[in-house]
């Protein structure tokens, strides 16, 4: 689903709108994305941030590539705070290494990315042999295609990640990882626990990694206090603090274990204060969490 550019033939005038929605003549390409979606944009831009300093804690050139080609203003929309960039980065990172642990227990195995967005990882973790599968709704799924056209090893899915559907567009013959970065939150929390559970009917022995807002930044976004610069944060209906991740071993009954992913490194006075909000309460269990969660294994049949 690749929009197409105008033909020199195609006068457009100066200012003018072209057909994938960037002024003509920019060259560059406009997105069309609101609500829920449009905060793929927001995690974008804030790696990218981090990724061009010269001590960046993750290093994420195809995200500096995409901000300089893509028509939106970014920096008036979300600012230009370092200190955010950075946690977006950690948080990233966090994902990053559970998917290239996977990778190296699992050389051909598929990652399941659920609200992919303009999630960049394959480029900073794939291993030259895994299968990706990204699954996201239909414009967030255009736009990435005609950015990131996708590779013989990847697959782009325009669905709705709560459906289930997808799972039958997975190889089963393959070990599984799911992750869930920056979606769950958007949900409902009975949608977050029925996902939880399809999952893992659907894909014993596999595991998925999400993340979560604690629940005093899911009360700010639902007040409609979360705002910076010009840009309103979306509500977030499903919250969780890190010291309730024992919970979600109640969302099924497949769901065997559940696992805390801790950033690590920072730079300057997030390095400092890091070791202290994962340790010491209450901010240690009020904190954004990212979780593993681990499916049982289908019992063998006698």
């Amino acid at each position: 689903m690749t929009a197409d550019r105008p033909a020199a033939s195609d006068h457009v005038a100066p200012g003018e709108a072209a057909p994938d929605g960037a002024p003509a003549g920019t060259g560059l390409v406009g997105t069309g994305l609101e609500g829920v979606p449009e905060t793929a944009l927001w995690t974008l831009y804030q790696r990218a941030v981090e990724a061009r300093r010269p001590d960046a804690v993750l290093r994420d050139p195809k995200a500096v590539e995409l901000v300089d080609r893509i028509d939106y203003p970014f920096a008036e929309r979300f600012g230009t705070s370092g200190t955010q960039a950075q946690l977006q980065a950690l948080r990233a990172a966090c994902f990053d290494r559970e998917v290239a642990d996977f990778l190296a227990r699992e050389p051909r195995g598929t990652v399941v990315c659920l609200g992919e967005g303009l999630e960049t990882q394959y480029w900073r973790v794939d291993n030259g042999r895994a299968q990706w599968l990204g699954v996201d709704l239909p414009e967030s799924v255009a736009l990435r295609e005609q950015l990131l056209p996708p590779g013989p090893r990847q697959r782009s899915l325009a669905a709705d990640a709560t459906e289930l559907g997808w799972a039958d567009e997975v190889d089963r013959s393959r070990e599984v990882l799911i992750t869930a970065q920056g979606l769950l939150m958007y949900l409902q929390p009975a949608q977050v626990r029925a996902l939880i559970a399809g999952c893992a009917e659907r894909f014993p022995g596999g595991s998925l990694v999400l993340d979560a807002v604690p629940r005093w930044f899911g009360r700010l976004t639902r007040s409609g206090r979360m705002r910076t610069h010009g840009y309103q944060a979306p509500p977030m209906p499903w919250a969780m603090d890190a010291g309730e991740r024992a919970k979600l071993l109640t969302a099924g009954a497949a769901v065997a274990a559940v696992r805390d992913v801790r950033p690590v490194g920072g730079r300057g006075l997030v390095g400092a204060l890091l070791p202290l909000a994962l340790t010491v309460p209450p901010l240690a269990t009020r904190r954004p969490s990212v979780t593993v969660l681990e499916f049982a294994e289908r019992p063998e049949r006698s």
